[in-house]
Parts: structure tokens; sequence; C-alpha cells
């Protein structure tokens, strides 16, 4: 079972209330809702966001057994990774299964967020926290997610420049592929005229007026982009800035720090596949699945491809990463069998509950440091598979 990991609540001043809101807020900041798949739907799925948090429980999903848990230990909020309803529903009546549950929610005044493929992506989510389990050391994701920057070009006076360049850099702007403080700056001559009404820096009304400038281009998150922009406006001299955005591909390498879905890295210590199969059963929580290896058990094993929860989809991608093995979960008979035909790495396969619950202890581990509230797992089992039998080898 995930460890206990509830805390000593420590006093917030009146005038700092932690809201749901503001757990969202947190949340959105460490998984991204931009890394989601297109198909996926994580966020707030019911509470208000101006309703205040005193008491946070996170587990996998929000099952009956869970949104109990929860009114029992008179949460304010539930965080889980699977979304109670990611797809289309036409009723939330009492009587339906997942109404139930949001009633439930509603009268206890519980708030429900999900974070799922985009706590996958996200660096530090749930396949960090597996591979973290494992003694894998992260090298690069399995599957990167394109890196989107933004280019901002702006022109400022010379005596201006550095001043605009540091707030930027202050924004968030300016870091590249472990760099920071990055900027590419040309000297030319800028030209306006102003007209009635305007309340320029330099220059007189109706008068033409040229100005030696820099041109200060730097990259910046597209996350960013309302931060960059209110430090330009407010570090530029000129009433009216002259500035522009192009959003460009960053073309970075993929490395430990680059979201993407799965992670490939290196073992804390080579073994062979038989020992790193029961280091995984070890180590992830005890299921009726078990785990189950396919390939040579005396191979020497030291790459490590791993993909939490559902993985088969990526099979290509772990044969691609040149890994000794791929680990994943809900692995079906003709995409492995094929697989391995094919020559791809050896295959662990876990239950998918299993491979994902470690991150409900992370993820209330880290809400109770950023937040000071009391949050921790629920501990609660909701793999759906209750019994096993397996013939001794």
């Amino acid at each position: 079972m995930a460890a206990d990991t509830s805390h000593t609540a420590i006093p917030s001043p009146a005038d700092d209330l932690v809201t749901v809101s503001r757990v969202r807020d947190i949340l959105d900041e460490w998984y991204p809702p931009s890394l989601a798949e297109s198909w996926d739907a994580p966020g707030l799925v019911c509470g208000d966001p101006d309703d205040t948090v005193s008491h946070i429980v996170c587990a996998l999903e929000a099952t009956d057994d869970v949104v109990d848990a929860a009114i029992a230990a008179h949460a304010d909020m539930l965080v889980v990774h699977h979304p109670l309803l990611m797809r289309g529903v036409s009723s939330v009546a009492a009587d339906t299964a997942k109404g139930r549950i949001i009633h439930q929610l509603i009268r206890h005044r519980i708030a429900l967020m999900s974070a799922h493929t985009n706590a996958d992506a996200a660096v530090g989510g749930v396949n960090d926290v597996l591979a973290r389990l494992l003694g894998v050391v992260v090298e690069r994701p399995l599957e990167p997610v394109t890196q989107a920057v933004d280019l901002w070009g702006v022109q400022v006076p010379l005596d201006s420049s550095e001043a605009l360049r540091n707030a930027l850099f202050d924004a968030g702007a300016g870091r590249f592929d472990g760099y920071d403080q990055c900027s590419f700056e040309t000297v030319g001559r800028g030209q306006f005229r102003p007209l009635d009404g305007s309340h320029p820096t330099i220059g007189t009304a109706h008068e033409v007026e040229t100005v030696e400038e820099a041109r200060i281009h730097v990259v910046a998150p597209t996350w960013a982009r309302s931060a960059v922009r209110s430090a330009l406006v407010a570090a530029h001299p000129y009433e009216v800035p002259a500035y522009d955005v192009t959003t460009i591909d960053s073309g970075a390498r993929p490395g430990p720090t680059t979201p993407g879905i799965g992670r490939v890295g290196h073992l804390d210590e080579p073994m062979t596949l038989r020992s790193f199969t029961r280091r995984v059963s070890e180590r992830l929580p005890r299921t009726v699945w078990g785990v189950r290896a396919a390939g040579d058990p005396d191979q020497p094993v030291n790459t490590v491809a791993l993909c939490s929860g559902a993985g088969d989809s990526l099979l290509d991608a772990a044969a691609a990463s040149n890994a000794d093995v791929y680990l994943t979960s809900d692995l079906r008979h003709h995409p492995a069998d094929e697989h391995l035909r094919a020559g791809g790495p050896a295959l662990v396969d876990t239950a998918h509950w299993a491979s994902e619950s470690p991150w409900c202890a992370d993820v209330a581990r880290r809400l109770h440091e950023e937040l000071g509230l009391p949050c921790r797992d629920l501990g609660i089992r909701t793999d759906p598979w209750t019994l096993g039998a397996a013939v001794a080898q």
C-alpha cells in the first residue's frame, strides 16, 4: 500500500488563506494543462474556486471508497490522476455511477481536480516518480513534447537596453537548453514622428526624430508570454514600445528537463532482467496482477525505457530508444509478441495502478511543502483486479 504522508498542519495567517483556485494554479504550474493529450480532460471537475482549503487528500482516481474516505477525513479538496469525466456524459444524476460521486463531493463541499497526461508528461510528474522509485537515472523523455518557444524582438534606446534586457530575464525570458540570460542584440537607427495626443519620451510633436537603438532578441516559454510582455512594457522608456513575437520550435535537444511521455535512463547499477524484474516487484505496490517479463532472464540490463500506465502505443519509441528493457502496464499479447519478434527490447509489464499510484504520495508531499497544509495520500487501492492465481515456476 502507498505510504501515509499526512503531516502536522502549519498555521496560515488569516489573510493568506489557501483557496481551491490557488491549489489549481499550483498544480497547473507543476503539470501544465498544455502538456495534456488532445483526448484528455484534466483540471477542476467540481468545486468553487473561491472556497477555502485546509485539508487535501490524494488518490489515483475518485471511486466511491475514495470519496467516502475524503469525507471521513474532512477534506476540502481531492486531487486525483485519472479524470472522473474524461468522456462526454449526458447526465450526472445521483443514481448514475459518476453522478453519485459528483453529488457526494458537492454535498460535502469537496473540490475535485485531476492531473492526468499533463502529469505524465511534466518534469517531476508521474514518470519521474516511477523512474526514481525503480533506480532509473533519467536522461530524456521517451517521446518528447515539441518545445515551442516565443522569439521576442524589441527596439529600445541604447542607454536603456541593459535595464530592459534584465527585466526580460527576470520575467523568464532568455533561458535555453541549460543556459540563462541568453540574448542577441543589433544596433541601428530608429525613426518616428510624434502626432497630436502622444507623449513622447524623446522628440517633439510633428517632427521626425531619429534615435540610436538596440534591437534585443530573446526566447521565452509560451506560457510566460503575459509576464514577459508586462515586464517589457514596464521597463521600456517609450510610451508605445515597438516589439514583435513569433512562436518557433526551440530545436533544443531532449534532456532530463524536457517534458514528454515516458522516460529513458540508466540504472543506478547494472543487473540482469531477472534481477530488474524482482526489483520492480519489490518496489512497486503489490497487486494480484504482479509483475511479468518477456526476454532472456539472464540478459544484462543497463538502459531502461519506461512509461507509467498503458504504454503499448510507445513500443516503437521504446525500440528506437536502444533501451535494454521497456517497462509499462497493460501490455497486450499481439503487440508485445510482434515487438519481440522485431528485435525490440525486453518487456516488463506491471499493473496499471501499481505504476501510477506512487505519484499520489509525491504530489501530497509537494502540496504540503508548498502550502503548509495537511496533505496526504489516502492509500486506497483502486486497482480493479482483486484475485489472481499463478502456476509455480
